[in-house]
Parts: structure tokens; C-alpha cells; sequence
């Protein structure tokens, strides 16, 4: 009956409205020793004191037959103010026919006239204001009281009651506000509160017009469960109408929405939405559309690039990553000559197989992973150098990428020296090589740093020259030791005018700067004839080898000496 609240318990406080002085007396002594009890002679007096202590009362005990304002107005008027409906009423009568219709009027209980067992007056009243606390708090987290949807845990409890009747096709519907947190900052918190109460009232008119439920579990995110539906445009339009009506942030708003179409029943509730969220995480850098489906092709990729994403760590340091050599042949002499190799990376995943570079590399490009991976292929590339040359008496340069995320690290520089330094290297056996796709990120960055790596002696190779639109400017503002062609050109030169005119543009370029040039993907003879032809020096493919293990590389400089 007490509330620990600060220091000490605070008694509860229970009105009593009664027009006979002594049913007030009696009530409250039955009362006072476990409540504040305030008193009230009449429905209007009652009314007053509510609104004097803004309705913060844990019981009233209403008599239902009072002067100037009966019990029946006072309980009408309590029930209809929604400052005053969630205090709990009790009514007091000795009409039998009245306790009935006191009920369905909204009262909670009925204590009969005249009072004379104080310790079932007592007992009842505890009961009541336990019953409405405790509701209370089921309320408070069944509730989201800003938009008035459910909350997220109510929202799939109700989900799984609901599909005890249901056999209908339904929806997942995730609804994300892009950026929100902008307008909270910009615009303040009432614009952004704004904003979230137009969707939730848009959201319920839509669930009006058939059925379903939705919840905010959290900020700016929107739980829809709808009956399966062919467009979702309709939707989509009314919520930024809604935002934009009066809504000063409306122009910055992007919604995101996310469906899952016609969910698989045998799985959770959890998971419907999970996958919803899913399909609504992919506009993210996706500007053209703000309406995706769940794809369950796409989910099993995403799934197994997390597998890659967590698995490279321990790939690394089990070495599942392999780090294969492809030849470079000098050919513009009697016979090929071995002149060089790149590093390329495989990977054999101890339970996966062989996973090709195309599923890895750039997922890792994309999330920043490919420096571990660069690193790696350094470290193991500078070993293997140092291997041959020690066991053959013969030097085979080796070319390793440098991603453009490398391109900002401050500590590149020191860390390739320092593999040089470590297996007794110099800078021109380990070439480095750069796309056009760092210039393009930073060209500034990207010239500070060739500077500094060519003063210091390295290598710079340009790798895939003419496939994009930067490799001229890159020319005029990079100084390059090695041109690498672009093997697209080359796959197509001998039958098609254009890939040949291509090559024979970079052959002219590269006598302009005065650089050699690496043919890349050449398979055929009659494709190295023509290179040779127009003056390329160097060439790398399969006609010579596939990339192979260090221990099959090894043939090629066997034969060499």
C-alpha cells in the first residue's frame, strides 16, 4: 500500500466522494492508516479536487447517488478525459440494478452499502489499485507513447496470437528513415517527433482500410505486418504527403522500405522482419529507387559474404590464403625470356573449397579488409623473393597491388621498406602497382605518394591502363615506370579494329614516355606475334601459364638458368 519513493514510502492517495459525512468518516477510518485519503461531498466538489490535483489519485470510491452531480456524470465525465480515465473507480451503492450498469459504464468494482466489512472495503481496494498498476506498466511497454504503435517486444507477441487464426498470405513491411538523426539536429526534436507521429498516423489509416499491426521498435524505424499486396507506391506516396504537409524538414526526408513478400510461415516473426530489414539496408547507396524486396538469392549472398568477412582474420593467420605467381616474359628477343612475375592472391577455405578472387576482392575493397590482405600478399611476396634468390642464385621482381585504401595509410611507406629490409631486398625487386581508381578517389594523395615511394626508388606499374577515364590524366600528373594494357584490348584485338587501334594508342604512348608495356591476358600466338610486332616488350598470360603455386614457379625459373 506504501511506494518506496525517494527516501521513505509514500502512501497512495484515494478520493472519497460521499454527500453523508458520517459514510465519509467511516471510510476513512476503514482507509487512512494505509492511504492519503482526500474527501469530496458531492460529484461536483469531486470534479475539483481532480482537476486541483491533476488527476493524480490511485483509487476513487464514488457513492452514486449525491446532490448537484451524481456518481453516474462523474464516472461519464472520468471515462471520456484521458487525464482521468486511468484512475480506477470503485462504486458505492445498495441498488442492486445500479452495480450493473456502474460496470459497463467503466466502473472497476462496487462496494454495497452500508459499510460494515471494513476488512473486504479494504481488500477490494487493494486489489483495484494493484490490477491498474500493474496494467499501467504492461501499458507503458505495450505502447510506444510517441506515435501510439506498438512497442517492439508486444509487436511480435501479438504477431504470433494473431497467426493462431490467420492462414491469409502476409507482409513484413520495414519502414527507415534515412539520415533522421539530421533533422533532430537541424530542424530540433518537436519537428522530428512531428515527422514520426505523420508516418504512425499514416501507417494506422492504411491498416484501417484492411487489417494488420505495426510498432516502432525504435528512433526512426517502422514495423508493418499487412495483408499481401501487390504495390506499395500508394503507401509510400501518402507517408511523404503526410510528412510534407507541414513538415519543414520534408524535402531532406528519403524513406527506405523494405518488403518481404508473402512471408514463409515456418519461420519466425523475427526473422520476416529481419529480412525485410535486409532488402531495406540495400538502398543505401542505392539512390535511384526507396522501395526493395527481400530476395532470398540475395540474402544467401549477403550471408556468405559475412562468412568471407569473418573468416579472413583466421585465413590470414592459418595462411588458407594462398599467394600464386604469374610470369611476365621479355619477347622481343630470339626467345621469351623471364623477366618478372605478379603476386595474386587465392584462397582456400578450409571448408568452402577454392573461392575465386572475384567473390573476395571486392568485397573487401569495399569494406576496407583488402589492406589485410594486401599486407599478407607484401609480406609473402618479399619471402618468396628472397627464397629464390637465395636458392637459385636468381632475381624474379614481383609485382603486388597497392589498393587505394593503402594510398592513405601514413605508414605505407615504412612498411614495405621495412619488408625490403627484413629479407635483405631492394626497390627494384618489389614492384608496386596502381589502378586508376585511387586517382580518381584522391589524385592528390595518390601523386604525393608516388613521389615519395620513386624517390626512394620503387617501381610504379599502372595497372590496367585504358580502362577508365583517368589513365591520361594520371599520365600527365603521375610518373610511371611500367604500362600495364588493359587485357580486355587484348582479348579482342585480332578481331576487332578498335581493340587493335587501342593497343596500338597505348604502344604509342608508351614510346612517348618512354616505358615499356606489360601485355596482360594474351593466350595465343598469333596475339603475341602482333604485340611483338608493334614493339611491346613484355607479356603475361596464359599462354605462357595460369598463375601457379610458388613451387610450380618455381619450374620456370629452373628452365630460365
Amino acid at each position: 500500500m506504501d511506494r518506496i519513493i525517494g527516501n521513505g514510502p509514500v502512501k497512495r492517495r484515494v478520493l472519497v466522494v460521499e454527500d453523508e459525512m458520517i459514510n465519509r468518516e467511516l471510510l476513512g477510518n476503514m482507509l487512512s492508516s494505509h492511504y492519503d485519503v482526500v474527501y469530496a461531498e458531492n460529484g461536483k466538489a469531486a470534479l475539483d479536487v481532480l482537476s486541483e490535483y491533476r488527476g493524480a489519485f490511485s483509487l476513487m470510491l464514488l457513492d452514486l447517488r449525491m446532490p448537484e452531480m451524481n456518481g453516474d456524470e462523474v464516472l461519464k465525465k472520468c471515462k471520456s478525459d484521458p487525464m482521468l480515465s486511468n484512475i480506477p473507480i470503485i462504486v458505492m451503492t445498495q441498488e442492486k440494478d445500479a452495480e450493473v450498469e456502474s460496470i459497463r459504464a467503466g466502473a472497476d468494482d462496487f462496494i454495497t452499502k452500508p459499510y460494515n466489512m471494513p476488512e473486504v472495503i479494504l481488500a477490494r481496494c487493494e486489489r483495484i489499485i494493484d490490477l491498474y498498476e500493474k496494467k499501467t506498466l504492461i501499458d507503458s511497454a505495450e505502447i510506444d507513447a510517441l506515435t501510439g504503435l506498438y512497442s517492439g517486444d508486444f509487436f511480435f507477441e501479438y504477431i504470433r496470437q494473431f497467426e493462431q487464426f490467420n492462414d491469409s498470405p502476409m507482409d513484413a513491411i520495414v519502414i527507415d528513415i534515412e539520415h533522421f538523426h539530421l533533422v533532430n539536429e537541424i530542424y530540433g526534436r518537436d519537428e522530428g517527433d512531428a515527422i514520426l507521429r505523420n508516418i504512425a498516423n499514416t501507417i494506422r489509416t492504411e491498416l484501417d482500410k484492411s487489417y494488420g499491426i505495426a510498432c516502432r521498435p525504435s528512433a526512426d524505424i517502422f514495423f508493418i505486418y499487412h495483408p499481401q499486396t501487390e504495390d506499395y507506391s500508394a503507401l509510400e506516396d501518402h507517408i511523404n504527403k503526410e510528412i510534407g504537409a507541414d513538415s519543414l524538414s520534408s524535402a531532406k526526408i528519403r524513406l527506405r522500405i523494405g518488403i518481404n513478400k508473402n512471408v514463409d510461415k515456418s519461420a519466425s516473426p523475427e526473422q520476416w522482419f529481419d529480412h525485410a530489414k535486409l532488402a531495406c539496408n540495400g538502398l543505401r547507396r542505392d539512390y535511384t529507387k526507396t522501395l526493395a524486396f527481400y530476395d532470398s538469392a540475395l540474402h544467401e549472398k549477403q550471408l556468405y559474404h559475412a562468412r568471407l568477412i569473418n573468416d579472413i582474420d583466421r585465413a590470414i593467420e592459418d595462411h588458407d590464403f594462398i599467394v600464386y605467381y604469374q610470369p611476365k616474359y621479355g619477347i622481343q628477343g630470339e626467345k621469351p625470356v623471364l623477366r618478372s612475375a605478379e603476386a595474386l592472391i587465392r584462397w582456400k577455405h578450409p571448408e568452402l573449397g577454392m573461392i575465386s578472387p572475384g567473390d573476395f576482392i571486392p568485397l573487401f575493397e569495399g569494406n576496407g579488409l583488402v589492406q589485410k590482405l594486401d599486407r599478407f600478399v607484401w609480406e609473402e611476396a618479399g619471402k618468396q623473393i628472397a627464397e629464390w634468390k637465395s636458392k637459385y642464385g636468381f632475381t624474379v621482381p614481383v609485382s603486388v597491388n597497392v589498393s587505394r585504401i593503402d594510398i592513405y595509410d601514413p605508414e605505407l611507406e615504412n612498411t614495405l621498406l621495412g619488408i625490403l629490409k627484413k629479407n635483405e631486398l631492394t626497390t627494384k625487386e618489389l614492384l608496386l602497382e596502381i589502378t586508376e581508381s585511387a586517382y580518381s578517389d584522391n589524385a592528390a594523395r595518390l601523386i604525393e605518394v608516388v613521389n615519395t615511394l620513386r624517390q626512394k626508388g620503387f617501381r610504379i606499374e599502372m595497372d590496367d591502363f585504358g580502362s577508365g577515364y583517368s589513365s591520361l590524366n594520371m599520365l600527365t600528373s603521375i610518373p610511371i615506370d611500367v604500362l600495364k594494357m588493359d587485357m580486355k584490348f587484348v582479348k579482342n584485338m585480332l578481331n576487332d579494329d578498335k581493340s587493335l587501334k587501342l593497343c596500338e594508342l597505348v604502344m604509342d604512348i608508351s614510346r612517348f614516355l618512354d616505358v615499356p608495356v606489360v601485355a596482360e591476358g594474351v593466350e595465343e600466338k598469333a596475339q603475341l606475334d602482333k604485340l611483338r610486332s608493334m614493339g611491346c616488350e613484355l607479356i603475361q598470360g596464359y599462354y605462357f601459364s595460369k598463375p601457379v603455386p610458388p613451387d610450380e614457379f618455381a619450374k620456370f625459373i629452373e628452365k630460365e638458368i
